[in-house]
């Protein structure tokens, strides 16, 4: 590496130096400035209005968040870019001999090179993810085996913030299978549980109406894609009946929509007098009662001592 002498010059900071390098310094900082505020405000409008042409159909909210997913990425990319060029501008007009700096750093670059493979791994995946656009910022996802909302997305990681608040960074080398929740729409899927002596085709009949009324209600209806009703009778429990109810909302709209509709439920089923069970234990003291064969009359405990 060559030595300090052959790095700096000498006879810096000297009145010529300022009217030369000094106005040179001063003229690259404000370019970088500029073009840093140029960065920031031309490029979200840009990519907005790209992508509103390119994936044109979609909702006016998948459109803002594939574009603010971009425009992150792009900005944070182009100051890098920008300070870089500044930084190698200014450098020389100080003393400092760029090429010989290079070199050095060339030669501990390939030193360091291959402890930073996984830096190019995760800076490699995060291409992919933006290129297979496998979700934006403002999507609630699962990669990595951690739930959250994207809150950013780098080149070299994503952030995820879960429902505790906590924040997540993840190198995206480590994301090898990404689980998106609100891509384009969200769908309700759950089930409701009701006692095995219930109507089976009443119970469907009053879901299927309360699903209809809450999606027609003002304050909910703008919430859903698709109205949610009864798919099936989705299992014999233990303690009662499961009933099947699908439905789609708009992103992240889910669980707000599956909570009002529970409510709206019991407090429909209370009315109409139809029971949501519970686990039921019977116990025998002893043996067992005699089974009962259907058409004969039950066996009499004094018939049995009679027998015996």
């Amino acid at each position: 590496m060559a030595s300090m002498a052959e790095l700096i010059k000498p006879e810096i900071f000297s009145i010529e130096w300022l009217k030369s390098s000094g106005i040179s310094i001063l003229i690259t900082i404000i370019i970088a400035v500029a073009l840093y505020f140029l960065l920031r405000h031309f490029v979200p409008l840009l990519t907005k209005r790209t992508m509103a042409q390119r994936i044109k159909g979609q909702p006016e909210e998948e459109i803002k968040k594939r574009a603010n997913t971009l425009s992150s990425v792009l900005v944070n990319t182009g100051i890098v870019i920008i300070a870089i060029f500044a930084i190698s501008t200014i450098l020389p007009e100080f003393g400092v001999n760029i090429a010989a700096m290079l070199t050095g750093l060339g030669i501990v670059g390939i030193a360091i090179g291959f402890g930073a493979q996984s830096l190019i791994r995760d800076i490699l995946s995060g291409i992919f993810i933006l290129l297979e656009d496998q979700y934006r910022i403002g999507d609630w996802v699962k990669v990595a085996g951690i739930d959250g909302l994207v809150e950013e997305i780098h080149l070299r990681r994503t952030i995820l913030r879960d429902f505790d608040g906590t924040v997540h960074s993840i190198p995206n080398s480590a994301i090898k299978i990404a689980s998106n929740f609100t891509k384009e729409y969200a769908r309700i899927n759950m089930n409701i549980s009701v006692a095995y002596g219930e109507d089976l085709d009443h119970v469907i009949q009053v879901i299927n109406r309360v699903c209809k009324e809450m999606a027609e209600d003002p304050k909910w209806k703008v919430d859903f894609v698709s109205t949610p009703q009864v798919l099936r009778v989705d299992k014999l429990g233990d303690s009662g009946i499961d009933i099947k109810i699908l439905g789609d909302t708009k992103p992240m709209r889910q669980w707000s929509a599956m909570g009002e509709l529970r409510l709206r439920l019991k407090r429909t089923f209370d009315k109409e007098g139809i029971e949501i069970p519970w686990p039921h234990t019977k116990v025998y003291f002893g043996n067992s009662p005699p089974k009962i064969i259907e058409g004969s009359e039950p066996i009499s405990k004094e018939s049995t001592n009679t027998k015996n």
